[in-house]
């Protein structure tokens, strides 16, 4: 018989294994002979009242022997010369889950990303952070584990029926990561931990006879009428398939405008744009736990603020508690702010996406640019940014009072960003109502946290790739593109998924579907 126990601990007991046997028998009044196997299978941090708790899940075998749990990857087989080949476009969770799902089915992945190996993009991320060096190859949205490797590792979603995330989770353990993320409600990696995972998948990949190719960029589609027959990497250089997935991820710009030049059908989607705004981490824990100085047993508390403004979403993306502010500019001439944490959340700083809803009716300055309106809206306010600042890779800043007030800050907060703030009005920086939205949100936001409106706060430009603003349309069911047979859009930059967890569900499906489309 399985049941299934409630419980609540104090943080110093949260993995008291003797504590927590104790108070399951105590629940379900039975003596510890009775039970064969007692498992925590969700923790989450309930701070409502007082007396913060863990509020735990626990799952108990009583008088019966769990099933052993088989590792995924046993499941997979070596491929052969034989086997069906698909082209993957992009190293980041889509497909690389993508991969490991196709592999799974007996069919070969070819993975390209543009980017380089997962180690190896360190040396362009230093460049960026230190000298303000921008490779529009490699950085922290391109390369081999794609935008979430390097900004935090966050892997919670809302999106939770869209697929097997329970597999996702067990493969990033069966690749290294903590198993911790299996039983936490807000599971998180950190981007210290994350490369040794990607490379370990890369290395599973490669292992069963998949491959994966890094400088490659795609610069070309080989179309036999209306089917998709392979790409062209690097002006050069071939790869074919019986069928290809476009996983490139919510800033390749370029493969939306080679969709566009070779006539297969992108739409523009609503999409969100606004600032990071950094706190003193001690903020938001006095605000969430209501202490002074947050006891050991607690991890760097998190925020989620949400409000209504003139009609549009404003509201908290990826927030980072414990974490940093880093440069994502893709191109040099913008300024693309992010954030990440590293796995111990321990950074004296908390920072956050805070960005208003950008629907397609509020472009209608851009409509000349047809279906690239987003994306032109998206790089003039990363362009204006940039602008006023010196040439390098400082963003504009303000005290958080300062931007609701619109007045210039006279001096800055302290900041993790490295490469450094300057003073701007950047309430005028951006579109006057995006910033009005986010100057009601922000007073808003402050009724519901308390705290929350301080000017040891700074707001920082620009958060503007919380989303793609395209969408390459495809068929719901069999995941295929509606014009163009074998080509298989996904993840975040087809604009079907919004984080690591939503997208690597999105790949896998993808490649079910895939292993469909094969067998007609």
């Amino acid at each position: 018989m399985i049941k299934h126990v409630e419980l609540a601990v104090i943080p110093k007991d949260k993995e008291n294994q003797e504590l927590i046997l104790s108070k399951t028998l105590a629940s379900l009044h039975l003596k510890k002979s009775a039970i064969t196997s007692l498992k925590v299978i969700r923790r989450s941090i309930d701070a409502r009242q007082r007396q913060i708790v863990y509020r735990l899940k626990v799952e108990v075998h009583i008088n019966e022997e769990p099933l052993p749990e088989e590792p995924h990857i046993s499941r997979f087989s070596p491929l052969s010369q034989n086997n069906s080949s698909v082209i993957i476009v992009g190293a980041g969770p889509a497909g690389y889950f993508a991969a490991l799902q196709l592999i799974e089915l007996g069919i070969k992945p070819i993975v390209l990303d543009r980017g380089k190996p997962v180690r190896d993009r360190r040396r362009d991320l230093r460049a960026i952070q230190q000298f303000g060096e921008v490779n529009p190859d490699s950085n922290y949205c391109y390369g081999e584990g794609g935008a979430g490797t390097y900004s935090d590792g966050k892997l919670y979603t809302r999106s939770l029926k869209r697929g097997n995330y329970q597999k996702v989770l067990q493969l990033l353990v069966e690749h290294g990561a903590n198993p911790d993320i299996l039983i936490e409600a807000h599971p998180h990696i950190g981007s210290n931990k994350l490369p040794s995972v990607v490379a370990k998948i890369r290395e599973t990949i490669l292992q069963f006879g998949g491959e994966v190719h890094f400088d490659s960029k795609v610069t070309d589609f080989i179309l036999e009428k209306e089917k998709m027959k392979g790409v062209i990497v690097n002006d050069t250089v071939e790869f074919l398939g019986e069928s290809v997935i476009l996983a490139t991820g919510h800033s390749a710009r370029d493969i939306f405008k080679l969709l566009h030049q070779r006539k297969i059908h992108i739409e523009a989607k609503p999409f969100a744009l606004g600032v990071r705004i950094e706190h003193p981490q001690s903020i938001v824990d006095f605000s969430q736990y209501r202490q002074t100085e947050r006891e050991e047993n607690l991890p760097a508390a998190s925020y989620k603020v949400v409000a209504q403004v003139k009609g549009r979403g404003v509201f908290s993306f990826c927030m980072c508690p414990g974490g940093l502010v880093v440069p994502a500019a893709t191109s040099p001439g913008e300024i693309v702010v992010n954030g990440m944490s590293m796995s111990k959340r321990d950074s004296k700083y908390a920072n956050s996406g805070t960005v208003v809803a950008i629907e397609l009716e509020d472009l209608k300055d851009y409509q000349k640019h047809g279906v690239f309106a987003g994306l032109e809206f998206q790089k003039s306010v990363e362009q204006a940014m940039f602008n006023a600042g010196d040439g390098s890779q400082k963003a504009p800043a303000q005290r958080l009072t300062d931007f609701v007030d619109g007045k210039l800050s006279t001096s800055l907060s302290d900041t993790s960003y490295i490469p450094g703030l300057f003073s701007s009005r950047l309430d005028q920086l951006l579109p006057r109502s995006l910033s009005q939205r986010l100057q009601i949100g922000v007073r808003a936001f402050d009724k519901k946290m308390k705290g929350y409106l301080t000017e040891n706060a700074n707001v920082i430009g620009t958060e503007s790739r919380t989303s793609s603003p395209i969408r390459i349309p495809r068929n719901r069911t069999s995941f295929m593109h509606e014009q163009i047979e074998g080509l298989f859009p996904c993840g975040e930059g087809a604009g079907y998924a919004g984080g690591i967890l939503s997208a690597a569900m999105d790949g896998q499906n993808v490649a079910k579907a895939i292993a469909i489309y094969l067998k007609k």
